[in-house]
């Protein structure tokens, strides 16, 4: 990665400016990058970055919307699980930013968020634009998606008030925070230098651990178990933490479900983990939910809701262990916490250190309980696979099989990604979905996955819908302009399919035409040229791909390309729907009664 804006030497002065000391702090935070869109309310804080700080540790990552700002920072710490810095300016660049900062609430993950506001002293504004971009408690715009937010008043509250919000956002359950600074106490002559804070002594704390009590009922559990079942959903992606997960599973002989909505957590092809994995749980694995006699949820995002589904809107008849963080930021505003799960045994403990609990607590001489053996599916050619035209599967069995020596990281799947082709074995081989499905993420959140992995030896990927890529193309050019290598490959069905299937499910229950489903839907009239548009950000742009042979030729070209640093997009042009699978298990989960007059009426 190259830093191309090196700033001139900055004449040495004794003069001391409110912005100095927090831009000093972001450095004592060790902070690498601040992303931003530019605004004129913190451009006390931009000088001091660039000018006191000559643009490193942080170096500013420019931005063409905020949206893709925040994203960037929310692909940076799927990676790390530190939290990187986003500068927002004033009440308009929050409003841009409020759907990407809703993502990163949903997905618990840490970021720092400096807002500016002001002059908040009406003598100090400028006619007309310091007025319009004013406001009275920002904080309150974002306040039902952040962990905590402030608006200080001094520097040296300032100060406390930023060291508080990192360590606020780095402490599990993980979250985005907003400090939101007056331009006129940015702008302030001090006359001495802040005296910044000793770091060292105000540290996030160690998340909490479950009780020796809990951890020895819910290693008895799990020990007399005959059939256990292991639902792994947010978990860090350190290497030792995913051994310790896999050692359990193989230590108790449980089966183990993961998802698409959460980074790679265990390995897909081990014997443990017969499903695929999906953003919903299938029907088969549905199945083994029913059939456990123990189940020990991971923080699995929406447990209740899987659970019902799973068991035809009943209670599995199992014992359920939960051992989760995340009702520490459940609030009123955001439904994000889903269903509430019936639960046995809550622990509110980090489930990482729940699983090294119990590896010290369980008997290693103690005999696995054995599921009976499942076959895993074998991908089947879809219907149209004789045919030019290229199908999901396709897509997705050409993407692994051209990549999988190339030591690919995904950073993004898209929605109707056939889960058999999730093929994961180390933590960084998937980094996970959006938080809140709401889209113009996946190209920010790939550019920042990518400035993450630089120097890991991964290529980076990222496949994405075209929806999802038109909203956000515009956040390539920031990986261009520093030198990011990345591949982005486009499912492009010219189609917000997603919308269709409702289109056509809300037909049939209401004995209406199907072939209407796509009106209003399709983008296909004029056809949209992905590569140019890729192009017009400075990417390598490859396609429409429209064959399968063009697909796999034009990967290959790709990679290399991106193996020379570049940025690279490939508009690979699909079939308008989901594998099969997937738009089966998304049709179940849709409210019960829906689906049963559904059922009636068919």
């Amino acid at each position: 990665m190259r830093v191309t804006e090196v700033p001139a030497p900055a004449p040495k002065d004794n003069q001391v400016w409110g912005s100095d000391a927090i831009a000093d702090l972001l450095r004592a935070l060790e902070i690498e990058f601040i992303a931003l869109t530019p605004g004129a309310s913190f451009r006390g804080l931009h000088d001091s970055l660039v000018n006191h700080l000559g643009n490193t540790k942080p170096a500013l990552l420019l931005c063409i919307h905020e949206e893709h700002a925040v994203a960037l920072a929310h692909g940076h710490a799927r990676v790390t699980g530190k939290p990187l810095a986003v500068a927002l300016h004033s009440n308009v660049g929050l409003m841009h930013a409020t759907m990407a900062i809703f993502n990163a609430w949903c997905d618990r993950v840490p970021m720092l968020i400096i807002g500016a506001v002001g002059p908040v002293d009406a003598m100090q504004r400028r006619p007309w634009v310091d007025w319009i971009h004013t406001a009275r408690d920002l904080g309150a715009l974002i306040r039902g998606y952040t962990k905590w937010d402030d608006q200080p008043s001094s520097v040296p509250a300032a100060l406390e008030a930023l060291v508080r919000a990192y360590q606020i956002a780095d402490t599990l359950p993980k979250g985005p925070t907003y400090v939101c600074l007056d331009a006129a106490l940015q702008e302030a002559r001090e006359e001495n230098a802040a005296v910044l804070p000793t770091l060292a002594r105000f540290r996030p704390a160690e998340p909490p651990s479950a009780s020796a009590e809990a951890t020895k009922e819910v290693a008895r559990l799990l020990a007399h178990a005959k059939r256990p079942l292991i639902m792994i959903g947010r978990v860090s992606n350190r290497l030792e933490d995913w051994q310790r997960r896999v050692a359990l599973a193989e230590r108790l002989g449980a089966r183990v479900l993961t998802d698409l909505k959460n980074g790679a957590a265990f390995p897909t092809l081990h014997p443990a983990h017969p499903y695929p994995p999906g953003l919903f749980v299938s029907v088969e694995a549905g199945a083994s939910i029913r059939e456990a006699d123990v189940i020990l949820a991971l923080d699995w995002i929406d447990l209740g809701g899987t659970l019902k589904q799973s068991c035809g809107g009943t209670w599995p008849t199992a014992k359920v262990v939960n051992c989760s963080l995340d009702q520490y930021v459940h609030n009123g505003w955001s439904m994000d916490y889903q269903t509430l799960p019936a639960v046995d045994l809550p622990l509110l403990a980090a489930p990482d250190g729940l699983v090294t609990q119990l590896l010290a607590a369980l008997d290693p001489a103690g005999t696995p309980a054995v599921w009976p053996p499942v076959e895993k599916p074998t991908p089947v050619p879809s219907p149209d696979a004789q045919g030019d035209r290229i199908t999901v599967e396709d897509l997705a069995r050409i993407t692994v099989e051209t990549l999988e020596h190339h030591n690919p990281s995904f950073i993004r799947l898209p929605l109707g990604w056939p889960g058999s082709y999730s093929r994961f074995a180390h933590p960084l081989d998937y980094i996970g979905f959006d938080g809140g499905g709401g889209l113009a993420s996946g190209p920010g959140m790939a550019v920042g996955a990518a400035m993450a992995l630089r120097d890991s030896g991964r290529l980076p990927v990222a496949v994405l819908g075209d929806g999802d890529y038109l909203m956000g193309v515009t956040a390539l050019w920031t990986a261009v302009h520093y030198g990011v290598p990345l591949l982005v490959i486009v499912g492009n069905n010219a189609s917000f399919f997603n919308d269709e299937l409702h289109q056509e499910r809300v037909a049939r229950m209401r004995s209406r035409p199907v072939e209407n489903r796509s009106i209003g839907l399709r983008m296909d009239d004029p056809p949209l040229d992905l590569a140019k548009m890729a192009e017009a950000q400075g990417c390598v742009g490859f396609g429409p791909a429209r064959s399968r042979e063009e697909l796999a030729s034009m990967l290959e070209a790709a990679i290399a390309k991106v193996r020379e640093g570049h940025t690279v997009v490939v508009d690979a042009h699909v079939l308008p729907e989901y594998s099969r699978a997937m738009s089966s298990t998304l049709l179940r989960h849709i409210p019960l009664e829906l689906e049963q007059q559904a059922e009636k009426k068919s």
